[in-house]
């Protein structure tokens, strides 16, 4: 009699990892035993003996790692191919090698569409409408709250019953298809292009430096008090808009990855510089 997985099993499988996947994190198996209590319930409907059960579970706690989101299908294929096994026309061996290779790709999609694009984007779309309706701030957080688990959810569970539907041989026809490439380096171009509009938008950095003087109006004979003859910030900003928050980001994003400095020591940094150059902005005059 042929093994099918039924909808309820899938879809407690999908729940399993969608709610736990980063709960056992560990630098052993990464999200091995996330993907061990995923894979749980298709285990238990699909082999009879106690041998076969723990065969299944052990191959399924091993070392795996990915974006989560994304990652989903891999849980799709391998509930495919453990159903395949338990009637006879896939093998361990295969389960195991498949889960191995699909960390690569899902992992490159799922940071450059996920983590690069979506969610940068969602953030941005939630801190604009926050700023456009002062008097009701939150509704961006709370439009983000909503958001952000839904398009999650319904992201992963389409990807999860894709790769459940599709099998080992979707996924090998997307891979040799060369579209996979395409895919993530289209998903990494829209991410650096949100990336560059957020660090324009949302990263502030000024330069008040300015040359103020009384000057006389020689037309009528008016003496103009307090008028700017120098602002540094303007010049710059004419030359190269956006120049100074431009060179803030490069600099951290520098030191965040050619000298390894941890985010901690990064936002000390910034504040130690703050405080540093607004206390001689006060010192000299600057900000009187």
């Amino acid at each position: 009699m042929t093994k099918k997985l039924s909808a309820k099993t899938l879809k407690k499988s999908f729940l399993n990892w969608f709610f736990f996947n980063g709960c056992s994190q560990q630098a052993e198996s990464m999200l091995g035993m996330a993907f061990g209590q995923s894979m749980a319930p298709v285990i238990d409907e699909l082999y009879d003996t106690k041998e076969e059960k723990s065969e299944a579970l052990q191959r399924s706690i091993t070392l795996f790692n990915t974006e989560a989101q994304v990652g989903s299908i891999c849980n799709g294929i391998v509930c495919g191919m453990e159903e395949a096994n338990a009637n006879g026309e896939s093998t361990p061996g295969l389960i195991e090698s498949v889960k191995v290779a699909l960390i690569g790709p899902t992992s490159a999609i799922g940071d450059s569409l996920w983590v690069a694009t979506i969610i940068p984007i969602l953030l941005t779309i939630a801190i604009s409408i926050s700023q456009a309706i002062p008097s009701a701030p939150w509704v961006g957080p709370v439009l983000y709250m909503v958001a952000y688990p839904l398009g999650t959810f319904y992201l992963s569970w389409y990807l999860f019953k894709l790769g459940y539907r599709s099998g080992l041989e979707g996924m090998s026809a997307f891979m040799a298809s060369g579209k996979l490439d395409k895919l993530t380096d289209s998903m990494t171009m829209l991410g650096l292009i949100v990336t560059g509009a957020l660090t324009a938008s949302y990263v502030s950095v000024s330069v008040p430096i300015k040359i103020v003087k009384d000057i006389l109006d020689p037309s009528t004979g008016e003496m103009l008090k307090d008028q700017v003859l120098f602002d540094a910030d303007t010049m710059l900003n004419n030359i190269f808009p956006a120049l100074l928050p431009l060179l803030l980001t490069l600099g951290v994003y520098h030191l965040y990855t050619k000298k390894h400095w941890s985010p901690i020591k990064l936002m000390g940094l910034i504040l130690v510089m703050a405080l540093a150059l607004t206390g001689i902005g006060y010192w000299t005059g600057f900000y009187a």
